[in-house]
């Protein structure tokens, strides 16, 4: 095993390489329109043939190649699982409104082009409540997603059990996994997640029984406490999050909301930096995949804000730490 780590390692230095920059990243905040920001990342490679006038197909490209190096260094496959979780549980989401409003998403991209749990096959499942084909961490919010979903038509409610139990689903393999990077990827990932929740709930003005349910129990705070500070405004919130080892979240949140996302996943970049130092485990395979999300996130920020007219400075406050 070791050996095989040795040669998927050796792949991904060489992968790293082609990664973007914070300079690359710069330089495409500064560009004057899409069109610039797409003839720059066509000529790093990015896309095919096929997608160099669609930004989204893109992006899509992007994100399958990723997907497909994982499969190609035959990673294994509850490690993987784990990293496809937000996908497998975006793709139950998608199907269930698919389903439930008659609309056709297939042709506007918002399906992972995954290898099991794919747009068609999740649709499939969810019209037929099939949900035994499903993985035994989604077959109940699956089940109970629909018929909410069905009876109330009410996608945010939708958005929160699914979303919930991907959380949960992830805490559980997380426990269950030796390699500490991923132990640690699946924490930062749950606790991190929680806290988005809570500011936007915040924001809105949701109870602190809206957030019960829509949290995860985390490892590194009391989620009813959250909860509670939550619903007693922003003041209470930040001195939650300062209170308990997310100073940096709270000192984000006071310039602005993009300064917070922008420092969310930032965290994750910072967790995996070390991997770049190992050379015979997984880890760094673990890592790229993460970094490569992570900058296909950035790019879409950077193409978003160029298609609505955003400043140079508006854009460089979004963009992300990369990871090289």
């Amino acid at each position: 095993m070791k050996d095989n780590y040795v040669y998927a390692v050796a792949r991904i230095r060489v992968k790293e390489k082609t990664l973007l920059t914070d300079a690359d990243i710069a330089s495409l905040a500064g560009m004057s329109d899409v069109n610039s920001v797409m003839g720059y990342l066509s000529d790093r490679g990015w896309g095919t043939a096929d997608t160099d006038k669609d930004p989204d197909a893109m992006l899509a490209a992007e994100e399958q190649k990723n997907l497909d190096l994982m499969r190609e260094l035959k990673i294994d496959p509850s490690v993987f699982d784990i990293l496809s979780y937000p996908q497998i549980f975006h793709n139950l989401k998608s199907a269930i409104k698919q389903v439930c409003t008659a609309e056709d998403y297939s042709q506007i991209g918002i399906f992972y082009d995954l290898e099991k749990y794919g747009g068609r096959e999740m649709v499939r499942i969810i019209q037929e409540k099939d949900y035994n084909a499903l993985p035994e961490s989604m077959r109940q919010v699956a089940q109970d997603a629909f018929e909410t979903m069905l009876s109330t038509r009410d996608g945010q409610l939708c958005d929160i059990m699914v979303d919930r139990a991907c959380l949960m689903a992830m805490t559980e393999a997380g426990r269950k996994e030796k390699n500490k990077v991923i132990r640690d990827y699946v924490r930062s990932q749950v606790s991190i997640a929680d806290i988005r929740i809570a500011v936007r709930a915040e924001r809105c003005g949701k109870s602190a029984d809206f957030l019960k349910k829509a949290l995860a129990p985390s490892e590194d705070f009391n989620c009813s406490q959250l909860a509670a500070a939550a619903s007693r405004g922003e003041e209470d919130l930040l001195k939650f999050l300062s209170g308990n080892g997310f100073g940096g979240a709270s000192e984000a949140l006071g310039k602005s909301l993009s300064a917070f996302e922008c420092w969310c996943d930032n965290q994750q970049i910072e967790a995996i930096k070390p991997q770049k130092r190992v050379i015979t485990s997984i880890g760094p395979v673990v890592a790229y995949y993460l970094a490569r999300e992570n900058e296909i996130r950035t790019v879409r920020i950077i193409l978003t804000a160029k298609a609505n007219g955003f400043s140079e400075d508006s854009i460089r406050e979004r963009v992300r730490e990369m990871y090289v």
